[in-house]
């Protein structure tokens, strides 16, 4: 799992794992990471509970 040097703002998506997932894909791909990678995230991240995806999120990119 990479970490990019990327920061996303997770202010105001505490709860919702749509919100989450989709500005971690949005900051992916404005970053240029290619979609195999995004996808690759979006599986992992989708692979467990809520706390899978913060901690999976948090290997990927930097949280503010």
């Amino acid at each position: 799992m990479p970490k990019h040097n990327i920061t996303v703002s997770l202010i105001g998506k505490d709860g919702n794992a749509f919100g989450i997932l989709g500005s971690v894909q949005k900051a992916l791909k404005n970053n240029g990471v290619e979609k195999v990678e995004i996808d690759a995230y979006l599986k992992e991240a989708m692979s467990g509970d809520y706390d899978h995806l913060l901690r999976t999120t948090m290997e990927w990119v930097e949280v503010a």
